[in-house]
């Protein structure tokens, strides 16, 4: 089996033994992000191979050499944020995802931040030995090792059954956060779910989205960013948006550990000028 995942723009990149064998269409051509950290001007079908062909050599995405522990990437993602909750006891654990492992539960910030800064949509993972092993020894614990499956619910529900109370998600599906949902009521969770990987999403797909979950980012979302109405954002190109009070709280603890200085305003949101959006959204 191989392992595919989604980049830049939601472009599909089959990976096989450490080389890129397959690279889909870019479904955007610019994103501040990437013009930013890897001086990429334009998103190209070579761009893209370039940049998955990076991540294997510099820090071993799909194989044995895979690093776990990583510095930040940038001040306000997904599993940045994660990472401040754990350090700041505002969450006992998190469900997330990772190459060669598949989901993964673990209340290691370092771990956390490690396995998720620099991966995208991960859409199929096989296990790799070394790297569920490297889990394990920095206090993961891998839902599925001979599959490495994808399954945040149950991984939830595995965490529950650990003891956790206070379970951070990264969720991709609306159909996965509704379950989430009624999973919390059912066993008295207090989940904080962050929607990901939005790139290309329709209305209806957004709106199931937005409906449960606490944070998201916009991604190239041309969807989200017309639906939504957070009660705080962070980031102005490729924001992250709080839709409820925990998520707010969340974002603002983050805030805390951000070394840049940082302006906080009140202010219609949310607040997208319009030459730093991904080009062109969808």
């Amino acid at each position: 089996m191989p392992h595919i995942m989604e980049i830049m723009g939601r472009t599909r990149v089959v990976v096989e033994h450490g080389k890129v064998i397959e690279v889909g269409e870019p479904q955007i051509r610019w994103c501040p992000i990437f013009e930013k950290a890897r001086g990429i001007k334009e998103i190209t079908k070579e761009e893209v191979r370039k940049n998955m062909e990076f991540r294997i050599r510099d820090f071993g995405l799909f194989t044995a050499e895979r690093k776990l522990e990583m510095d930040v990437f940038v001040g306000f993602g997904a599993s940045e944020v994660m990472m401040t909750g754990l350090d700041r006891s505002i969450i006992d654990t998190t469900v997330t995802v990772c190459d060669g492992a598949g989901t993964v539960i673990t209340n290691n910030p370092t771990l956390v931040q490690g396995m998720g800064a620099r991966i995208s949509g991960l859409v199929e993972t096989e296990p790799i030995d070394a790297v569920i092993n490297g889990i394990t020894e920095r206090g993961g614990i891998v839902l599925d090792p001979s599959g490495a499956t994808i399954d945040a619910v149950a991984g939830v529900k595995k965490a529950a059954h650990l003891g956790y109370k206070k379970i951070a998600v990264s969720v991709v599906f609306p159909e996965t956060a509704k379950q989430l949902r009624e999973f919390e009521k059912e066993m008295g969770l207090e989940l904080i779910l962050i929607g990901a990987h939005v790139t290309g999403i329709d209305r209806t797909f957004a709106e199931g989205l937005v409906k449960h979950v606490d944070i998201i980012t916009g991604c190239a979302s041309k969807n989200i960013r017309e639906i939504i109405r957070p009660l705080a954002q962070v980031g102005t190109a490729v924001p992250l948006f709080a839709i409820t009070q925990k998520g707010k709280e969340l974002l603002l603890e983050r805030a805390k550990d951000v070394e840049s200085p940082i302006l906080i305003n009140t202010m219609p949101l949310p607040a997208l000028p319009e030459h730093k959006q991904p080009r062109e959204l969808i």
